[in-house]
């Protein structure tokens, strides 16, 4: 009796207490709705197009094949974008379109696959529809290497693709297919996607063609070390996704999807899509020309630090530093010089160093400019006119390995220098400077060793080993100091803290 009745009195509480709950859970369940898709996907999904790249192959050289269920075409794009090697392809029927479909259908039979190539797929990924007449916008890597490519539409119809052109450095490729009144993608604006918003990516994960995926965007402008800032989302991205459009929920295309950070190939809740605007404008110059046509000043940047700021007076860490300038080229005439921080390029401002290459490439070459420095304090107007960017040149660095010093510094910076003769000056095309010839202590641990130059010690040209010990007696213990130092053709700021030289 005591149990049932202790029952009863749960019971009775358990009901009084969810009774004043019910109007707020009423209230917050239209909050917790998710977004319907479906609409958004019969609208876009049409103008989505599965990439397939085939090489051709002598058919003495065909490989065995690989593990039951894996399809060699699916997972080759696998192996080659993030393990840089090629999959072993198995023999395939030469020329037959994946699928079973034979192109069948309007325009389909023309353009279909000559069964006398002996062909191998290469390469899968997506693409989307740009313009009625056939014009389709998919990722430079996608058919990097390819002999032939091959467009597959929603309605089954293949076709054999024209590459019109490939821009490597923003990893967009526009390619053409005989095709007329074609469902069309509507092209959004970038600049105005939010964090947070829900996107919706279209494509062919592992080949699995039109698979949608959904998610927020994670981030915007993330500098992954690419020409480009990204637009980071956490829709889930695939090898074979790439090419493929990222969708607001207007269903406009706002992105590229063109990389995916993972430690396995596959989904880790990280991807990045290039901004739809500079894809955009790439693909205009690809269709009129069939090539890029970008700007430079010639210089080579790095990121200014928060020490590095602090040390020249700068407010923040902001522009881009130059560590070196090419001898007779267009920021060489203006007069820039190693250790000027570049703030504002046209009046626009150069918040980090990745906004600079793009600032410049955009503007057409022969423009007369602007670019706004920092140098020793002072802001400083220098006009330049713009270049045209030359194909990327593959040049090897000079790696030496630190040699121990053959003496102790002693200074309160731990460096001890030496002066430098007139005519290895001159060699080097240098005013001034001195040598480095044993760094310890605060230089050592900032990385500065023997053979580096010092070129200024904050605002202050160093001409001579005597005046630099000069200064460096008098710096505080207690601020950073950034000196300029070249170290092979590359000049930089480097921020060091003083030691005490007291006991």
């Amino acid at each position: 009796m005591t149990t049932l009745s202790v029952r009863k009195f749960l019971a009775a509480a358990l009901v009084a207490a969810c009774l004043p709950l019910a109007p707020h859970m009423a209230s917050a369940a239209p909050a917790a709705n998710l977004p319907d898709f479906t609409d958004l996907v019969d609208k876009v999904g049409p103008a989505v197009v599965n990439i397939r790249t085939t090489t051709r192959v002598s058919n003495s050289g065909a490989r065995g094949g690989l593990p039951p269920g894996m399809d060699d075409g699916d997972m080759s794009e696998f192996f080659r974008r993030f393990f840089g090697i090629p999959l072993p392809q198995s023999p395939q029927s030469p020329g037959s379109p994946r699928g079973g479909d034979n192109g069948g259908g309007s325009g389909g039979s023309q353009d279909a696959p000559d069964s006398n190539d002996p062909e191998q797929n290469s390469g899968v990924g997506s693409g989307f529809i740009i313009s009625a007449d056939g014009y389709v916008m998919t990722n430079a890597h996608v058919i990097d290497d390819a002999d032939t490519i091959y467009v597959t539409l929603t309605d089954k119809r293949e076709f054999k693709a024209k590459l019109i052109g490939v821009d490597d450095r923003t990893d967009v490729a526009v390619v053409k297919i005989n095709a007329a009144n074609l469902p069309t993608i509507t092209i959004g604006d970038s600049n105005k996607v939010r964090v947070g918003e829900w996107v919706v990516a279209i494509g062919s994960p592992f080949g699995l063609e039109n698979t949608v995926t959904a998610g927020i965007v994670s981030a915007k402008g993330r500098d992954t070390g690419d020409y480009l800032p990204f637009i980071q989302t956490d829709v889930a991205v695939n090898p074979g996704n790439s090419g493929g459009p990222l969708i607001n929920m207007q269903g406009e295309v706002i992105g590229i999807n063109s990389q995916i950070y993972s430690r396995t190939g596959g989904f880790m809740g990280i991807s990045f899509a290039i901004p739809i605007d500079e894809a955009m404008r790439v693909a205009d110059q690809l269709k009129s020309s069939g090539k890029v046509v970008r700007g430079r000043i010639a210089v080579a940047i790095g990121e200014v630090t928060k020490d590095v700021a602090d040390s020249l007076g700068l407010p923040k860490a902001q522009g881009a530093l130059v560590s070196s300038v090419e001898p007779g080229g267009p920021a060489d005439k203006a007069g820039v010089q190693p250790g000027d921080i570049i703030l504002k390029f046209n009046g626009h401002s150069v918040d980090t160093a990745t906004d600079l290459p793009r600032m410049v490439g955009d503007t057409k070459p022969g423009t007369k400019s602007t670019i706004t420095i920092w140098r020793k304090g002072q802001t400083h107007d220098l006009p330049v006119t713009i270049a045209e960017m030359q194909p990327d040149k593959t040049t090897k660095a000079d790696q030496k390995k630190p040699q121990p010093p053959k003496q102790r510094a002693t200074n309160v910076l731990g460096l001890a220098v030496s002066d430098i003769p007139a005519d290895q000056l001159k060699a080097l095309k240098l005013h001034n400077g001195v040598q480095v010839d044993a760094a310890d202590g605060p230089a050592a641990r900032v990385g500065l060793q023997k053979g580096d130059i010092i070129l200024r010690v904050g605002d202050t040209d160093v001409s001579s080993a005597k005046q630099f010990d000069e200064l460096t007696s008098h710096l505080d213990s207690t601020k950073m100091v950034a000196l300029l130092v070249r170290r092979g053709e590359n000049t930089q700021f480097v921020p060091v803290r003083p030691r005490s030289m007291q006991k």
